[in-house]
């Protein structure tokens, strides 16, 4: 038989009454606003890598026998690694805005 403390069982959350916080419904709109954002210069700048590398704009020589194809494959190096940097900044602040959502539903007599 199992034992059964007499610890006050958890209450499940409700996430409907989240959902329909304002603050949450603001916190998800910068999320995917910034998110969104993010990806889509992610992946037209990598999206037009293959579509310019055949062009002459980035056929020519820039430096010595460097090409274009060259300096714009090493930007998207940069690209990826300031991006990563910036997501994980702004996600220690999400976890923050994540943080506050749940601790103002606590205080409004959510567990």
């Amino acid at each position: 038989m199992a034992n059964v403390s007499s610890e006050k069982q958890a209450q499940p959350i409700d996430y409907h009454a989240i959902e329909a916080m304002e603050s949450f419904n603001s916190f998800v709109k910068k999320k995917n606003t910034f998110l969104f954002s993010i990806t889509a210069v992610f992946l037209i700048l990598y999206i037009l890598l293959p579509i310019l590398a055949f062009q002459p704009v980035l056929q020519q020589k820039l430096f010595g026998n460097i090409t274009g194809v060259w300096v714009y494959s090493a930007g998207l190096f940069v690209m990826t690694i300031v991006l990563c940097t910036v997501y994980v900044k702004k996600a220690a602040s999400f976890d923050k805005a994540a943080a506050a959502v749940l601790a103002e539903y606590r205080a409004k007599g959510g567990n």
